[in-house]
């Protein structure tokens, strides 16, 4: 039995009393277990964060935790590489991409914590204004509730957290059920720079319990959702006075015309329509290529295409890894 991966609630590691399995997508092999949380892990989670918001963070701290973090996860990069890997069955060179831009997010984060600044605006427009001044102050939005999706296990993430931490804002995440594991390995990391108690919790669970109990608690004042535009749409439905940020799934066409370089389109094409076997909502789905260069740029495409090898994640060699799950194959 896999030692069970406690979850993140307001700085404290616990076990509950289910737990969630995490399996290999490309063997189907089970390679850990994680605390699976429950609606009540997600009030406490949220009273939490509440208390943590009335004791405001200053900018300066927000810098150093950000840095900090980016810093740790530069050292450890290929820990997490692997981790992504395993869980999500992306490339192990991919991953290694993923997590560089991981670091960026958290770097150009950490770098906004100071920018946060207000604005001074002179009055004397109106003559009861002359010689007076208005100014405005940025202050955090409040509780942020974050879902993120399988595809980009820990960019997404640092998207989510590295701005609201920024902004002096509380987040409760909760990961997708098939890749918690480097969800809880950043938050690690957040916890060793010192991020306050209640700045961050973690909770792996069902969209039905977590999710749900999130988007639907009044003490949430932003949600910030990655996914299908199926379940963003019905978030965004059942939301009263909060805000919603959404990014969702899409349908990315590539224009080929006659005066392309026809090489670059092909590799480009490749590139990015076989990328973590296409599972990302920029991902190549649709190419229409004028009639006049479409037999010349399937020439290229085709043996383009059949030099991909496909295999284990952790291969150096693997261009394409396996689909989450059996069901989306």
């Amino acid at each position: 039995m896999k030692c069970m991966e406690p979850l993140l609630l307001a700085g404290r590691w616990i076990e509950t009393d289910s737990a969630l399995d995490v399996r290999s997508p490309f063997t189907g092999e089970l390679i850990a277990q994680t605390a699976c949380a429950k609606p009540q892990h997600v009030s406490e989670a949220l009273a939490a964060a509440e208390k943590a918001l009335s004791i405001p963070l200053p900018e300066h701290k927000r810098h150093k935790v950000l840095e900090t973090v980016a810093n740790r996860l530069r050292e450890r990069a290929e820990e997490f590489a692997r981790t992504i890997a395993l869980e999500a069955g992306k490339p192990i060179k991919t991953a290694r991409l993923e997590v560089e831009r991981a670091v960026s997010t958290l770097t150009f984060s950490a770098a906004e914590a100071l920018r946060l600044s207000g604005e001074t605006v002179p009055m004397s427009a109106a003559a009861a204004g002359a010689g007076k001044l208005a100014f405005t102050v940025h202050e955090p939005i409040g509780v942020v509730a974050a879902i993120t999706p399988f595809n980009f296990p820990l960019n997404l993430v640092c998207h989510k957290v590295g701005p609201a931490v920024a902004a002096g804002c509380p987040v409760v995440l909760k990961p997708s059920s098939y890749t918690p594991l480097t969800a809880l390995k950043l938050a690690r990391l957040f916890t060793e720079a010192e991020l306050p108690e209640g700045y961050l919790s973690v909770l792996p669970g069902s969209g039905q319990e977590v999710g749900d109990a999130l988007v639907s608690d009044p003490r949430v004042a932003l949600i910030t959702f990655t996914g299908s535009g199926q379940v963003g749409w019905s978030i965004a439905a059942k939301t009263d006075r909060k805000k919603v940020l959404l990014e969702l799934g899409n349908s990315s066409p590539v224009l080929v015309f006659p005066d392309a370089d026809i090489s670059a389109a092909v590799a480009a094409c490749v590139r990015h329509g076989f990328s973590h076997a296409g599972q990302s909502c920029i991902s190549v789905q649709r190419i229409l290529v004028h009639r006049s260069i479409y037999a010349q740029f399937l020439d290229q495409l085709v043996p383009a295409v059949e030099k991909l090898k496909t295999g284990d994640p952790l291969d150096e060699d693997t261009d394409v890894g396996p689909l989450i799950t059996t069901a989306e194959r």
